[in-house]
């Protein structure tokens, strides 16, 4: 795979290239591909961020998968959780006894995925497990298990692979800090 050359100034560093968010997102299938052998499975894509994560993880899993997209939000155009969780779209699909994983990019302080799965939990799906790019435990809230983690980080802002910061740097093909002296308060 190649990686993009362009590295905006406003980035400290790369934290996680694009090799090696691939290799990881390949082992997290073949987790899913042992876990849901033989079963039908719904992604549940949190927007935006999730979305590449989301694509990615599905174009490696060998299963009988539907997807289906969501968007709720804590955030809005600040760069830290309000605390107040806001559903923007619904899902379409009715997942009553069905198989459900919620992928979402970044869980930070847990309030949102905690809404989000207590909300879906109500729908009653034959199962409910959460699949996150990343965790962020330095800002926690609520505990909630991650079924499926990819990578455990400090505590930076972290933009790119769906990752923003008011609503740029989705695009890059890796994860990078953006300098925390950009950032409002």
């Amino acid at each position: 795979m190649t990686e993009a050359t362009y590295k905006p100034k406003e980035l400290s560093q790369i934290l996680l290239d694009a090799d090696t968010l691939q290799k990881r997102i390949a082992e997290l299938a073949q987790e899913l591909n042992r876990d849901y052998a033989g079963q039908e499975l719904i992604l549940l894509c949190v927007l935006k961020g999730s979305a590449l994560f989301t694509v990615d993880l599905m174009k490696n899993l060998d299963l009988r998968v539907a997807v289906d997209f969501i968007s709720i939000s804590s955030y809005g155009e600040a760069t830290k959780s309000t605390g107040v969780v806001k559903m923007v779209k619904d899902m379409e699909e009715d997942i009553k006894g069905k198989h459900v994983l919620v992928v979402e990019d970044i869980v930070d302080t847990g309030l949102t995925l905690d809404y989000l799965r207590r909300v879906l939990q109500m729908r009653e799906p034959a199962s409910l497990k959460i699949c996150s790019l990343l965790s962020k435990p330095a800002h926690r809230k609520v505990e909630l298990p991650i079924d499926y983690l990819g990578f455990t980080i400090e505590d930076y802002f972290v933009v790119g692979y769906g990752l923003d910061y008011k609503s740029f740097y989705r695009n890059l093909p890796y994860i990078g800090v953006l300098d925390p002296t950009l950032l409002d308060d």
